[in-house]
């Protein structure tokens, strides 16, 4: 089986993540895999292309609802897909971003190839403006991926017409990349470090908010945040506001977060809205613990008191108070992050995930009934 992935994307994302993981291990899946990169971002392109991928690169494009209507409705993206596809041979096209649904369909109908969509978070479901376009690109899919239960069921609510074709496959994770890392001395400051993009659908400014509401109990807890993203000056000023420049820092982005993370206690998710959570995923086979709001598909991996603690809320007051809960209990977060560890191996592997595509790949090959 050739694969050929659509990317239409300007930041490193999960679905991003999981493509280059996906595509660089063809014997996992028992397919070949090529990206069709549309980007503005060079970064991106050198994420696929160092990862031993073939990457058929558009060149630098604009990322604005302008260009995406040219592009999923106009001529030349299309028959460049298309054409990269014919090259490729491909008999699968996969999509990832909305971005690529509508021009990544139509370019496989020219091809006469199956189509996959992997769906990485409910954003074009909650979205009425992404809808119709990707309600358009589902209809015509031989078959959808969900990344959590969570985003299947709303899925399905949204489309139930859609149910038979959606199956959930686990984000994977490199257990020996993302390697059990030593236990962070328990005494001193409790130290968390949070990794993802800096938009308001992470809800990094909960995690400052409830860093700073410790601070004024007197716990002792730092963040240090790695991601960048369109909030940065907003996080910034936030930071400056709230007193708690020494206790929070930013760090931009960072092309391996992995000491940043082995330095913490445990890992932080502050997101409003999240699909799953690869960078939760990524934290835990390190063997940290994950303080989280009780988001989206979140639950579906931390499971609060055995690898994480889940706050009863989902505001800055519910995160603080799990804070808390933890540096008063430094013992109890060792052994949940060896939980965490094991989680993830057991159902979470890069391996088990890339074998459950080659089984989505091969179902949309077989010979179709008439």
């Amino acid at each position: 089986m050739k694969v050929l992935h659509v990317v239409a994307a300007g930041e490193i994302g999960g679905a991003e993540r999981l493509v280059a993981d996906l595509a660089s291990r063809p014997g996992a899946s028992g397919a070949e895999h090529a990206i069709a990169l549309l980007t503005p971002s060079a970064a991106l392109a050198a994420t696929f292309t160092s990862a031993g991928i073939r990457v058929h690169d558009r060149g630098r494009v604009r990322e604005d609802p302008a260009a995406y209507l040219w592009r999923s409705l106009g001529p030349r993206d299309v028959a460049w897909i298309a054409g990269v596809g014919r090259d490729e041979r491909a008999s699968i096209v996969h999509l990832h971003t909305f971005a690529s649904q509508v021009v990544g369909t139509r370019a496989a109908e020219r091809l006469g190839a199956r189509v996959v969509r992997t769906e990485h978070s409910t954003r074009v479901y909650d979205d009425p403006s992404c809808w119709p376009f990707s309600r358009w690109s589902l209809r015509r899919c031989d078959a959808a991926v969900a990344i959590s239960r969570h985003v299947r069921d709303v899925a399905i609510a949204k489309a139930p017409w859609a149910a038979p074709k959606v199956r959930v496959v686990l984000n994977g994770v490199d257990v020996e990349r993302f390697a059990l890392a030593e236990p962070r001395a328990i005494d001193g400051p409790l130290v968390l470090a949070l990794v993802g993009r800096l938009d308001p659908r992470k809800g990094v400014d909960a995690a400052i908010e409830a860093i700073a509401r410790c601070a004024a109990e007197g716990v002792d807890a730092r963040l240090d945040v790695v991601g960048d993203g369109a909030e940065r000056a907003r996080l910034d000023a936030l930071v400056r506001a709230r007193g708690v420049a020494d206790r929070v820092t930013l760090h931009g982005r960072m092309a391996d977060p992995r000491p940043i993370v082995a330095a913490a206690h445990a890992a932080l998710s502050s997101s409003r809205k999240e699909g799953l959570g690869i960078a939760n995923l990524e934290a835990m086979a390190m063997g940290r613990p994950v303080i989280a709001l009780p988001t989206g598909g979140v639950p579906e991996v931390v499971i609060d008191g055995e690898n994480g603690l889940l706050a009863a809320g989902s505001d800055a007051t519910a995160l603080a108070a799990r804070i808390r809960d933890a540096a008063r209990d430094r013992a109890r977060l060792a052994a949940m992050g060896a939980a965490a560890r094991d989680f993830v191996v057991a159902r979470a592997s890069i391996s088990a995930m890339c074998r459950a595509y080659g089984e989505v790949y091969r179902a949309v090959a077989a010979p179709q009934r008439p």
